[in-house]
């Protein structure tokens, strides 16, 4: 938790023994930059438009309330840097479709980012908050292409781990109503840029869950390219974020509920089995690898399937083999 104006060197923290952060790579990197300083500026926040949310993070920009997420917009990087938002499981059944209506956010004073900016980058338009969370309504589900909403993700990072990451919440979810706080980390000068508006291109993005049920908190910083470890692997504090973006997450929780969620980890609270694929308002049925052996190789099949026999397309006829 930071509550005043001052100059920290990002350390290595104490998260317990149920995970060191030692195991998470991108925080041995961050915390190796000690001839970096990073200059945290922040100040209890009270701001009308955010009084609806029950949970609070301080902001250095604009704070925009949308139907089912919250942003705090940077105009310095044309992009958020905190989405946030509640999820459960009867969100996640809802049956709005997908539209691609990716366009300005009219509610950014200063101008949000467009569609084009992202055109011939090489990177994709990636979600904060996941279109295959917004299937609660029509209006959730537009407003989640709000390009105020909208990051450069490299496109092995945005299908491939990032995806696998946002099914990973989505089975929390399910088990109960969760808050999710996610962006790309901004403050680096050196920062890639793209489009006419000079979008800024994250090398790490993170994603908070807090389980208010379980009173538990878990905190993933990936790096902006195709991932190749499990999801664990990326696991590290709040306190952590904290102090590599300066904001104050949840503040407005008790500061000893608040100061021992954020500085430590138990990974043992969350499984990671079993991720939902974007849901899209169709359906929650999770995937699992195919049962089926290759006839050529003898190998098994490496796809995966939703099909409730274990077998994808290519391998049912080994099903009435079977019976």
């Amino acid at each position: 938790m930071v509550r005043s104006l001052t100059f920290l060197n990002v350390t290595k923290y104490n998260r317990g023994k149920s995970h060191s952060p030692s195991s998470c790579n991108l925080c041995r990197e961050f915390t190796g930059m000690s001839h970096k300083w990073l200059l945290i500026l922040l100040f209890p926040l009270a701001v009308l438009s955010q009084e609806g949310l029950i949970y609070r993070h301080s902001s250095n920009g604009q704070i925009i309330n949308h139907d089912s997420y919250a942003i705090s917009y940077s105009e310095d990087h044309e992009q958020a840097e905190w989405v946030s938002y509640s999820l459960n499981g009867k969100m996640l059944t809802g049956s709005a479709k997908r539209i691609n209506d990716f366009r300005q956010d009219k509610q950014v004073v200063t101008g949000s980012s467009v569609p084009n900016d992202y055109t011939f980058s090489g990177f994709d338009r990636g979600h904060l908050a996941p279109a295959g969370d917004m299937g609660r309504s029509v209006t959730a589900m537009s407003e989640s292409f709000l390009m105020s909403n909208i990051s450069p993700q490299r496109p092995s990072f945005n299908r491939g781990g990032w995806k696998k990451l946002e099914g990973l919440v989505r089975t929390w979810a399910m088990r109960n109503e969760i808050q999710v706080v996610t962006a790309g980390i901004l403050n680096d000068s050196t920062l890639l840029k793209i489009g006419a508006n000079r979008v800024t291109v994250p090398k790490y993005f993170y994603k908070i869950i807090y389980d208010p049920n379980e009173m538990e908190m878990i905190c993933f910083l990936m790096p902006n390219k195709k991932i190749t470890q499990n999801l664990e692997s990326y696991v590290t504090s709040v306190d952590q974020i904290e102090q590599i973006t300066g904001i104050d997450f949840f503040y407005n929780l008790p500061d000893e509920l608040e100061n021992h969620m954020e500085s430590s980890v138990n990974i043992r609270k969350w499984s990671f089995r079993n991720a939902i694929d974007d849901p899209n308002g169709t359906n929650l049925v999770s995937s699992s690898r195919c049962k089926g052996v290759s006839k050529s190789t003898g190998r098994s099949c490496a796809k995966n399937t939703k099909n409730k026999n274990q077998l994808c397309y290519a391998h049912q006829n080994q099903a009435l083999i079977a019976n």
